[in-house]
């Protein structure tokens, strides 16, 4: 009877792939919290922490597009479970085995690998059940779920290295994995969609002889947009916990309390990113992808240009800043993704997704590298950064380039305003 209840109502379907994804995302940001605490013990310049997530992220890259293929060509459920169990198994593994650098970048790899399958599947399920007009709402909770489950990560990751230690930490977020995959797996005997998005749900198009020209525009513009924007948000989520522990740090806190400070302040930040993904899914529904998606990029390019300089600065102002940070960097995640739903044709959506995995997280994944090699140009050797202004605005060029982009989408890809 229950089945049948959850069967009989898309929101309860939604809801379990929602917490489903919130409990795989909580190893994401374990290691990032985790590297003011690490760099010392495992002897790690600013460039070597980084490529742990870079490994992470550049694993996630590779395993994407295959995730959405064999989605495509088998089943997006099959994926997603197989998948969700796998990464189950690799989040444990990282926090049983993780000790020294190699070991995390290895086993952190590992999780990156596992957690593509749970991405691409879920939003071809969303899109497979839920009309235009209410897809982006849908899919907004599907990326806010994401946005909330970095908010518990660092919850939990700086509560622990606090008062036990980063292996605490690991083991303690390890735990979300395993209760996602068997959210997922009750979600799969709730019924759901067709990984197709039937004919009768496709936008408004053009007239006919139009239609290729211009959905073969806008999926270059999405897919290039989805770089800049991806540069910006995968780069400030692994350096972002370090930053504000680092802002904790300059105002004489403890060593310990500037851990835990540093934990919330990057939870406040993806905490602002899961209410933007709530918010703003549907408001692309109601004003049109392309004018949310120009202006949301935007604020996030200028406050990446900014944030780095607020060190030594009060608390409450980094925290606000934060806050409209994470809101911005977040932001436009949903309406990219909703916007790619509907510039694709039926049928290719999953290779569609592929590319722009490849590309995207192509790019994200060099990104913490990237902000690494600046931060230690940009500081003394052997000395804990203090200058971060110039590694944000790095951060920044990929948000210009996604504002860009949004702007120079053809109208019809704005979807269906209400």
């Amino acid at each position: 009877m229950f089945l049948a209840a959850l069967r009989a109502r898309p929101s309860a379907w939604l809801a379990l792939i929602c917490f489903g994804r919130f409990g795989t995302m909580l190893i994401s940001m374990s290691y990032a919290a985790s590297i003011p605490t690490l760099m010392g013990p495992w002897d790690m310049s600013a460039t070597t922490a980084g490529t742990v997530q870079t490994a992470f992220n550049a694993a996630n890259a590779v395993a994407l597009p295959l995730a959405s293929w064999l989605a495509d060509h088998f089943s997006a459920r099959r994926i997603l479970l197989a998948s969700a169990w796998l990464g189950a198994a690799a989040a444990l593994g990282f926090a049983l085995f993780a000790r020294s650098h190699d070991t995390a970048v290895l086993l952190f790899a590992l999780v990156g690998l596992s957690q593509a399958g749970t991405y691409t599947p879920t939003i071809m399920l969303i899109a497979g059940r839920y009309e235009v007009a209410r897809r982006g709402a849908a899919i907004g909770w599907l990326l806010a779920s994401s946005s909330l489950g970095y908010v518990g990560s660092l919850a939990v990751s700086g509560t622990a290295l606090a008062t036990a230690g980063y292996q605490a930490a690991f083991l303690s977020c390890a735990v979300g994995p395993a209760l996602g995959a068997i959210l997922f797996t009750l979600s799969a005997f709730c019924g759901g969609a067709t990984t197709a998005m039937p004919a009768a749900l496709s936008p408004p198009t053009a007239p006919r002889d139009d239609v290729p020209r211009r959905r073969d525009r806008s999926v270059v513009l999405l897919n290039i947009g989805y770089i800049g924007h991806s540069w910006e948000l995968l780069g400030m989520s692994a350096w972002a916990p370090a930053f504000v522990t680092a802002a904790a740090t300059a105002t004489a806190m403890s060593g310990a309390a500037a851990s835990i400070a540093g934990a919330w302040l990057a939870g406040l930040l993806h905490l602002s990113g899961f209410t933007a993904a709530l918010t703003m899914g549907r408001a692309s529904d109601r004003l049109g992808r392309r004018r949310i998606l120009a202006v949301v990029a935007a604020i996030g390019a200028a406050c990446s240009f900014a944030f780095g300089w607020t060190i030594g600065l009060p608390l409450a102002v980094i925290a606000l800043f934060a806050a409209v940070y994470g809101f911005s960097a977040f932001g436009d995640s949903p309406v990219l993704s909703t916007a790619m739903t509907e510039a694709v044709a039926p049928g290719r959506l999953g290779r569609a997704l592929a590319v722009r995995s490849v590309l995207g997280f192509g790019a994200g994944a060099v990104a913490p590298l990237a902000f690494g090699m600046v931060l230690d140009l940009t500081n003394p050797p052997g000395m804990p950064p203090t200058r971060w202004g110039w590694a944000f605005v790095l951060l920044g060029i990929g948000g210009v380039v996604a504002a860009l982009c949004a702007w120079f989408l053809p109208k019809e890809s704005q979807g269906t305003p209400r």
